[in-house]
């Protein structure tokens, strides 16, 4: 069981931040799967202080996918506390803070894994965040800026001293983004050096590789980005399905998630994205993947995984 501050999970395996992927639907399909919680995509202070619909929209949630975590982006400490202060208001378990975003939109603003170059900044971020919210603040992070920066531990410790009440550690420099492999000692050094929750990230595809990196790291949890895509039987103690006829209906039950809480017909080419991850890796599947990027309405999409599934 995972703990942080006063909550106590089921499951430790969490559904990470995934810009244009963790959106309510698909959080929702997986905490249905054993997800212990899920992070929200990332919310940006300015857009949330501004009411962008945009960013609004992110803020979407349902009693079902409870405990949920919003993630909130920005390098103005002022505008985080602000910012946070919004998020509160709209009743999450946590508020989360991401120092390792290395996308270049993110970074070049100062934000994101940026944050872990100016260890001053994010200690004013972190401290007047948590001072002005009474919800668990936690902080997600990377292992350093390049291979000669590596400065997870301190900065954890750090987050630790600000109030932070946990920290999620994806042990790959902002140099390498999300090439490579991460380095699994990070997380290790970072365990052994702070006393609240290490949450590890990077290269769990399987249920199985988040066993195996917290017998080996100590870690408290394991947190699950790209290999939920397509696959959110990955939280479940089974695994994923050997049987296409499964992998349809779960495709089928995210198209219909996606359809109850979002415009759908509007956006396809997200529904594309999302459901097109179910059918990789089964024989005849690239061809239904292509027939399905080639549609041009919803219901053509629908008509097509049908039919899929009833070849099975």
């Amino acid at each position: 069981m995972l703990q942080i501050a006063h909550l106590a999970f089921a499951s430790p395996f969490v559904l990470a931040p995934l810009a244009g992927y963790s959106d309510l639907p698909f959080r929702l399909l997986c905490r249905h799967f054993g997800a212990g919680y899920c992070v929200s995509e990332m919310i940006s202070c300015h857009g949330l202080a501004h009411g962008q619909h945009n960013t609004i929209r992110l803020l979407a949630s349902a009693r079902e996918e409870r405990p949920l975590s919003f993630q909130l982006f920005g390098a103005d400490p002022e505008a985080m506390a602000d910012a946070a202060e919004i998020l509160a208001g709209h009743s999450p378990e946590m508020i989360d803070i991401n120092m390792g975003c290395p996308v270049k939109k993110v970074t070049k603003r100062g934000a994101g894994a940026a944050l872990m170059t100016d260890r001053k900044l994010s200690e004013t971020i972190l401290k007047k965040v948590v001072a002005r919210v009474s919800l668990p603040v936690t902080v997600k992070i990377r292992s350093g800026k390049d291979a000669d920066s590596i400065n997870a531990s301190a900065f954890a410790k750090m987050a630790e001293d600000c109030g932070v009440a946990a920290v999620t550690v994806h042990a790959r420099t902002w140099s390498q983004g999300f090439s490579g492999h991460i380095d699994r000692a990070v997380i290790a050094d970072v365990k052994k050096t702070v006393h609240i929750p290490v949450i590890g990230n990077g290269d769990v595809l399987s249920r199985q590789d988040g066993l195996q990196m917290m017998a080996e790291t100590g870690c408290d949890g394991v947190m699950i980005g790209r290999g939920a895509l397509g696959n959110p039987w990955v939280f479940r103690e089974t695994g994923g399905p050997e049987n296409l006829q499964e992998r349809v209906l779960g495709a089928r039950e995210h198209l219909r998630l996606i359809e109850e809480f979002l415009p759908a017909d509007r956006l396809l080419g997200h529904v594309k994205s999302q459901i097109s991850r179910y059918f990789k890796g089964f024989p005849g599947s690239s061809a239904v993947r292509v027939k399905l990027f080639a549609a041009d309405n919803l219901q053509s999409f629908r008509d097509i995984i049908d039919s899929f599934s009833c070849r099975q």
